[in-house]
């Protein structure tokens, strides 16, 4: 299984610094919406110039203008780009387009959806390469919260897909075990002490 560090701070250069340290032990680099959004597409331009042999994963969310979209994020050097999985299917075709064109795939994040297991199944069937079963901080921040419905949803899809919400190393044994493809760790690695530390970690938790 893969890990996919999400960086969510807010400028380039911490961006930067944190990828340096995580970079050893993660497969996957993703700039988060709130970085994104804070720095533009230059910082992912920035990310895969510094780390050629990593997979840049731009999370855009995007909802409407799929193709154009994610062709400008691919255009910034980015692997792979998200869509909304509550977007119009057109948009999903869209960015899947885009993808084709550029030898790059789409991500289908499923924040918010109810049914996140029958929606899996319809945008792969659209050309999402896996899907991201995904709570958001916010949700993780609710009393009672679970990763255990994600990986019940990962399991009942049966397609491609990763785990985004609040993994960290004593969950990610049991993201691994739900057949999930990808693990995706974001504050367990930039809010701990040692960044290259907590990174290592989780490598090491799956052994």
């Amino acid at each position: 299984m893969k890990i996919q560090f999400a960086i969510d701070t807010l400028t380039t250069a911490a961006a930067l610094d944190l990828a340096a340290a995580a970079a050893p032990h993660v497969d996957i680099l993703e700039l988060g919406t709130p970085l994104i959004k804070s720095e533009g597409l230059s910082v992912v331009t920035a990310m895969k110039a510094a780390h050629p042999d990593k997979v840049v994963f731009a999370d855009l969310k995007t909802m409407d203008a799929g193709e154009l979209e994610a062709e400008i994020a691919f255009a910034a050097g980015a692997d792979l780009v998200t869509v909304l999985g509550s977007a119009d299917d057109s948009t999903i075709t869209g960015a899947v387009k885009a993808a084709t064109t550029h030898g790059k795939g789409i991500v289908v994040d499923l924040i918010g959806v109810a049914d996140k297991a029958a929606r899996a199944k319809e945008v792969v069937a659209l050309g999402a390469v896996f899907v991201e079963m995904h709570a958001g901080l916010d949700e993780q921040a609710k009393e009672g919260y679970s990763l255990d419905g994600l990986l019940e949803a990962g399991r009942a899809a049966g397609v491609p897909f990763s785990v985004a919400g609040g993994v960290n190393a004593s969950s990610i044994a049991a993201v691994r075990d739900s057949g999930a493809q990808i693990a995706v760790a974001g504050g367990a690695i930039y809010g701990a002490p040692d960044v290259g530390a907590a990174a290592a970690g989780l490598r090491a938790a799956l052994v």
